[in-house]
């Protein structure tokens, strides 16, 4: 069992930065790999950025290639999510999820998902 708790969300000006962080419960953190994904209003969650168990390969969404950066320390059970230069197009609420392997892009294959941090850009 892993439980996923988000942090760091707010109130950003256009341009602006935040950072996300992900922290997670349970011994094996570093034999999953991690994904955010992020629901805007009125529209479908997407996969933005995932990153290996290991730290070592990452997936990004063409939308945030680039300006978003995930990385994570595991002694810290922590995954952060990078974001900069961020766009009023980027308000939504972003999600940490994780699964057993190797990155997953598609919802229907996250074993955990945390509860999500919501992150609003003002232009």
């Amino acid at each position: 069992q892993v439980q996923l708790v988000e942090s760091g969300g707010g109130l950003v000006q256009a341009g602006g930065s935040l950072r996300l962080s992900c922290t997670a419960s349970g011994r094996t953190f570093n034999r999953y790999s991690v994904s955010w994904f992020r629901q805007a209003p009125g529209k479908e969650r997407e996969f933005i950025v995932g990153i290996d168990y290991s730290g070592e390969r990452r997936e990004y969404a063409d939308s945030v290639k680039g300006l978003f950066t995930i990385s994570r320390d595991n002694a810290k059970n922590t995954v952060y999510l990078q974001m900069n230069s961020l766009k009023p197009e980027d308000t939504a609420r972003y999600y940490c999820s994780c699964n057993y392997g190797d990155i997953e892009i598609w919802e229907r294959y996250m074993d955990y998902w945390g509860k999500g941090t919501l992150v609003t850009v003002s232009s």
